[in-house]
């Protein structure tokens, strides 16, 4: 069963923007619907709905989450088997495989190429045939200090 969108939605249409399939469409400031044939239940919409007007699957309302807190997938170098699935599964192809290790390991792994573009399906770590990918929510980006005024030379 796709996400469905409820009466209470306000039209804002920040879903239509973040849906990798274009499964969403209404007239902004109105109600939005999802097509259930495009729909792959990617849970973006849901995550990024600021009224939370979005059911999953299980009919369950889905809460806002800042798109900061989204959670990313990590690779784990050591059990990954550099086979791509992982890659191939991604709707928004913000995935890419690195170049091989070196001599000991001449295969890559698959790596976030571009994280403004994950929207934390989980699909990679879903269809990951040895379990190599954990989906994890980014650690807090330390704020750089600010910038000390320079002396004054005496003279």
């Amino acid at each position: 069963m796709p996400y469905t969108i409820t009466d209470d939605c306000t039209g804002c249409a920040a879903c239509v923007r973040v849906c990798p399939t274009q499964a969403i469409s209404g007239q902004k400031k109105e109600l939005h619907r999802i097509d259930e044939d495009l729909c792959i239940e990617c849970g973006a919409c849901g995550r990024i709905c600021p009224g939370s007007a979005v059911k999953n699957q299980f009919g369950n309302l889905c809460i806002m989450i800042k798109r900061s807190q989204w959670k990313r997938p990590v690779v784990d170098s050591n059990s990954c088997m550099s086979c791509s699935i992982c890659i191939d599964a991604c709707p928004t192809h913000c995935l890419a495989m690195s170049d091989a290790r070196g001599p000991k390991d001449p295969h890559g792994s698959p790596f976030l190429k571009d994280e403004k573009a994950c929207i934390g399906c989980g699909f990679c770590e879903s269809e990951c045939p040895v379990a190599a990918i954990t989906m994890v929510v980014p650690a807090p980006r330390k704020e750089a200090a600010p910038a000390r005024p320079a002396k004054k030379a005496v003279q």
